[in-house]
This record gives C-alpha cells, sequence and structure tokens, in this order.
C-alpha cells in the first residue's frame, strides 16, 4: 500500500497534480558577433544577468562579423528575429528605414543615456527623426601610429594634438624619406591584410576623401555622381594608389602585424584605436600615436562601431532594454572592454580608461571624437554604397583607372537609390 501511495505521489508531480505550476521563464534573443574573448565576455554578462533576473534566460546567437548582414536578413526571411541585434553603425539607417528597430530611449536607464558621448549618440541617431535607435559603450576612431626609433631617424615632427596634425606634403614627404631608410621594409600599413571586401576599406579610407575635400554621397541630395567621382576624391584616391605603386604599403598578402612584428618593418599604421594594445606591448616605449594627417582643407577622422539595438519584433522590449543597460553598467563587462584599448562611447567609461585620458596614450584618439569625427553616411542605401566604394579602391589599388572606377561605384550607388525611389524620407533634401 505504502508503494502504491508513493508511485501515485510521484505521478501527480509529474503530472503538476496538486503543486503550483512553474512559471515559464522570458527568453530573450540575442544576436551577437565578436572575436572568441569578446563571445565568452557576452556569455559571462548574460549568466550574471540571470542570475539577477531568475525569470529570464538570455539566448545568445552568434552570427560571423563577415556574415552578420546575411545572417541577420535569414532571419527576418524565417520570422526569427532577435529581440537585440547587435549593428554596425553605418547599417543603422537602412535597419530603421526597413523597420526592424524601434527607438532605444524609453527602454534604456536614464543615467546610461544621460553619459553617452557626443559620438555615441552621433553613431546611434537615425537622421530622418533624430532619434536614437541604438547604443553602446564604445565607439571607435583610426589613428597614425609612428615607430619613434624611425621618425627621429628622419627628423619628423611629433604631433601631440589633432590641431598639430601632419600636412599631406609632410605626411608624403615622411613616406619618402622612410622608405630610404635602413630597416624599414614599408613606410606604411594601412591593413590592407583585413581584406578588400570588409568594411575597413570604407572606414579607415573615407576620410581620407573626406579631408580632402569630398566624401562617398552629397549628404543633402543623396547622389554620388559628382561627388565621389569629383576631381578631390580622383586625386586623393590617385594619391594612395601612388603609395601602392610606390611600394610603400604593406600589401595585403603580408597580414596585419607587420607594424609591431619582430623587426618592425613598417614604420607607420594607420590602423583603428584596437591595434594600440598589442602593439604597445610589443613596442614598449618605441610607439607613438598622433592624429590622422590632413590631406586638405580640413581633419577628418571615422567613428560608428557595433552598437546594440531592439527590434521592432520584440515581444519584451522592456526587459531587453534592462538587459542592455545592464551589460553597458556591468563591471566585469567594462574591464574586458578596457583590457582590448576599447575606445570608450560612455563618459564613465571614459574616465575608467586612462589610454584615453588627458596626458594618456590614446588620448589624441579621443580629441578626433569631438574634433574631426565624420559618420558614413547614414544613408538607407549604406550597404550599396560601401560596397561600390570597397570595389573601386580594390581596382584602384591594382592600378585601375582611379575616374572610372570612382564613377562606376558612383553610378552604382544612384541606381540604387534610383531603384527604391529616392529611399523616401530621403528624397527629400535633409
Amino acid at each position: 500500500m505504502g508503494n502504491r501511495l508513493l508511485s501515485m505521489f510521484i505521478t501527480s508531480v509529474a503530472l503538476g497534480v496538486g503543486t503550483s505550476p512553474v512559471e515559464a521563464k522570458t527568453v530573450i534573443q540575442v544576436m551577437h558577433q565578436g572575436e572568441p574573448d569578446t563571445v565568452s565576455a557576452y556569455g559571462a554578462v548574460a549568466k550574471r544577468f540571470e542570475e539577477a533576473n531568475p525569470d529570464v534566460d538570455i539566448e545568445l546567437i552568434y552570427a560571423p562579423h563577415d556574415a552578420y548582414n546575411e545572417k541577420f536578413s535569414a532571419a527576418v526571411m524565417s520570422k526569427q528575429v532577435p529581440d537585440i541585434m547587435e549593428l554596425d553603425a553605418p547599417f543603422l539607417a537602412n535597419y530603421v528605414w526597413s523597420g526592424y528597430l524601434q527607438r532605444i530611449k524609453p527602454l534604456i536607464d536614464p543615467d546610461v543615456l544621460g553619459d553617452m558621448t557626443d559620438s555615441n549618440i552621433a553613431q546611434g541617431t537615425y537622421p530622418v527623426d533624430k532619434d536614437l535607435y541604438a547604443i553602446g559603450l564604445t565607439d571607435s576612431s583610426v589613428v597614425l601610429y609612428g615607430n619613434k626609433k624611425y621618425l627621429e631617424a628622419i627628423g619628423a615632427r611629433i604631433p601631440k594634438s589633432v590641431d598639430d596634425a601632419w600636412t599631406r606634403e609632410e605626411f608624403e614627404g615622411y613616406l619618402e624619406k622612410l622608405s630610404k631608410l635602413e630597416g624599414v621594409k614599408w613606410p606604411i600599413d594601412t591593413f590592407r591584410g583585413y581584406g578588400v571586401k570588409t568594411e575597413w576599406i570604407t572606414y579607415a579610407y573615407s576620410p581620407i576623401l573626406q579631408s580632402a575635400g569630398c566624401d562617398l554621397i552629397d549628404r543633402k541630395a543623396w547622389t554620388s555622381v559628382g561627388t565621389l567621382d569629383s576631381k578631390p576624391c580622383v586625386d586623393a584616391l590617385a594619391m594612395m594608389q601612388k603609395w601602392v605603386k610606390n611600394g610603400w604599403v604593406v600589401p595585403q598578402s603580408s597580414g596585419t602585424n607587420q607594424f609591431y612584428a619582430e623587426g618592425h618593418p613598417a614604420a607607420l599604421a594607420l590602423g583603428g584605436h584596437w591595434v594600440y594594445a598589442e602593439a604597445a606591448a610589443s613596442m614598449k616605449d618605441d610607439i607613438v600615436v598622433m592624429p590622422l594627417p590632413k590631406f586638405g582643407p580640413k581633419g577628418a577622422s571615422p567613428n560608428g562601431t557595433w552598437i546594440w539595438a531592439i527590434t521592432t519584433a520584440s515581444e519584451h522590449p522592456d526587459i531587453a532594454g534592462k538587459f542592455v543597460s545592464f551589460m553597458l553598467k556591468d563591471k566585469q563587462f567594462r574591464e574586458h572592454a578596457q583590457a582590448n584599448s576599447a575606445y570608450p562611447g560612455l563618459k564613465s567609461f571614459a574616465t575608467e580608461s586612462p589610454l584615453y585620458a588627458a596626458g594618456g596614450p590614446m588620448a589624441v584618439a579621443f580629441e578626433q571624437a569631438s574634433k574631426t569625427a565624420i559618420a558614413r553616411p547614414p544613408h538607407p542605401a549604406y550597404p550599396t554604397i560601401t560596397s561600390a566604394f570597397m570595389q573601386a579602391v580594390d581596382e584602384i589599388f591594382n592600378g585601375g583607372d582611379v575616374k572610372a572606377a570612382l564613377t562606376t561605384a558612383a553610378e552604382k550607388i544612384d541606381e540604387d537609390v534610383e531603384d527604391n525611389d529616392g529611399y523616401p524620407p530621403f528624397d527629400e533634401q535633409q
């Protein structure tokens, strides 16, 4: 009889008879990219959030960096759009215009919103309604790294601030001198090793055009012909083509570490802020960080990085916003970012990052954010803009006609805009 009662009790528990039903947890899906150490950091912060919020499960969905947009498109097609997505800032306008993202301000803790730097606000803002749709812990920039030993050998002056940047004439003069200096195999690494079809091309090289006095597209008329293939742009790309032809630039086949590899074969590097940590570990006191040169009438530098948005598909946007806020304030997550020389997008994170503080080794990068940063074109046609520009640069670096390559790219961009009826309301001049 006792065994029968025990059996009945076990069955009743299994069926939930006579017990309180277990409430289902809210699942928040987060699509992200990142290097292995960053992916691990996301997993750790998700676990800490779940411990603090036991009624929520964070489901992380990894997408490779170079195939991220394709994986998100597949999620849209299969109607499996996540609650939260990481996105590369210049693609924000395309995602908002397509209806995938919702305004994020009401969903993020006010203290985090008030902590954003101007460039962080800019990278997450949709230009049509001027509202915020994404936020990040970090932003980004490109600086000019130099090997102090080589620069002193040619008598180069070392700029200490953005206002003191090298002119085009100085820069090219130093490249020529470095090309003749013993020990220097290449005067500069522009990180062609990242590949010809990566966002690096547009991110790092378009500020050279903007400094020279032109752009990828006219940001009022939103047309590219007459802008991307204008004389200043042709001259700027012809200048870069000359660097390649002269053998001054590290070739794509030589990888991405020639500035700080053994022997230090490259004297300068046009590199992202993330290069600093590994380069400094190798070069010690020989590394110097300088602002990007002025290639024309004004200085220009890039900004924009991978930031967090909440999709219109989310059924729990309030909880999604709670997780994003938690992540951006999480101490251990910030420590991981700081160890990778992350560029601050929150003021409080900047104070925790001595690299970027006044007098710090990367202070000039943070100075660029407020003085010379220019976002990539915030337009729904951006996927076509960057693809066309990448193809043109590849053709030019391989010896192609500069004007023809840029005109072909500009025509592709304008064709995309026309095929989408001007991407209203972008067809009305901003």
